[in-house]
This record gives structure tokens, C-alpha cells and sequence, in this order.
């Protein structure tokens, strides 16, 4: 008897395994392979109106850089501003959005429009990597809750728990 309820037990675990297993991956594989839902585009609108409206605030005018939504990153990279032949490009990494859509939002993409303000303003400079002490002043005063150079992993975990 006691067998029976074990071995019920047993199989009820592991067929409940395999259904959260099929459903994060169903939920993993349609998020790379779809577009971003509205919602995420809306929380990056969102505060991509809250960045410039900072900027107008803080630095008298406001300018809209293109955000590019890309998967062609490698590795863990969040963001990317690029600076060629006069023209300024933030792209996002599609493939840590999932994960980590709030520190995105919250962080990433006053961080990225810091760096296009200063290549705007003619104030980066590649002796620092980007990241100076007016970078970061910047990315504050648009916004940006963590303005640090890398991404803070621990923050990025820390935020998911419930406590």
C-alpha cells in the first residue's frame, strides 16, 4: 500500500516536471522566435520618453536615438550605443530581455542614451571606455537607476526574488 502511494507520488512529480519543463521552454522558444509583445515594447517607450524628457529637462533639448531590438549580440551584453559617420544607434539585446526586462528598463537604456548624449555633445572619450565620472553624472541625471559601467548581475538576481 504504501509502495502504491510512493510510486503515485513519484509519477505525479515527474509528470508535473515535465509539464513546467514543456512550458518554459514553449514560453523560452516563442519569445526568441516572435517579436517583443506590446507590453515590453511599451515599458521601453515608456521610458525612452522618460529618458528624453530628462534630457530636455536637464540639458535644454532632446534628440531620439534609434533603438534597435537585436538577438545578434554574443554573450550577456544588455546594450550597445554606436557612434558611425555622424549617426547614433542604440541597440538592446533581445536574447536578456526575457530575464531581465525591469533592470533593462530600469538601467540599460539610460545608460545607452547617456552614451548618446555625449557622443552628441562630442564628450566621449575612449581613455576612460566610455564610462566616466560626466558619463555617469549623465546617465543619472537622465534617469538611470544603476549607472555603472557592467551590468550588476547580483542586482539583476536579487530583484527576482520575493523577499
Amino acid at each position: 500500500m504504501f509502495k502504491k502511494r510512493l510510486e503515485t507520488a513519484f509519477i505525479s512529480i515527474i509528470t508535473i516536471s515535465l509539464i513546467i519543463l514543456a512550458y518554459n521552454y514553449y514560453k523560452s522558444y516563442s519569445f526568441k522566435n516572435n517579436e517583443l509583445s506590446g507590453r515590453y515594447k511599451k515599458l521601453i517607450s515608456d521610458k525612452e520618453q522618460e529618458v528624453l524628457q530628462h534630457m530636455q529637462k536637464n540639458y535644454g533639448y532632446r534628440f531620439k536615438v534609434p533603438l534597435i531590438i537585436t538577438d545578434k549580440f554574443k554573450g550577456k551584453l544588455y546594450g550597445l550605443t554606436s557612434y558611425e559617420n555622424g549617426v547614433i544607434k542604440i541597440y538592446l539585446n533581445k536574447k536578456v530581455m526575457q530575464e531581465s526586462m525591469d533592470y533593462m528598463v530600469d538601467s540599460v537604456i539610460a545608460h545607452e542614451y547617456a552614451h548618446a548624449l555625449m557622443f552628441k555633445q562630442g564628450k566621449l572619450h575612449t581613455k576612460d571606455n566610455g564610462h566616466s565620472k560626466l558619463w555617469q553624472q549623465t546617465c543619472i541625471n537622465l534617469g538611470g537607476i544603476d549607472c555603472q559601467q557592467y551590468v550588476n548581475h547580483k542586482e539583476v538576481i536579487m530583484s527576482k526574488l520575493p523577499f
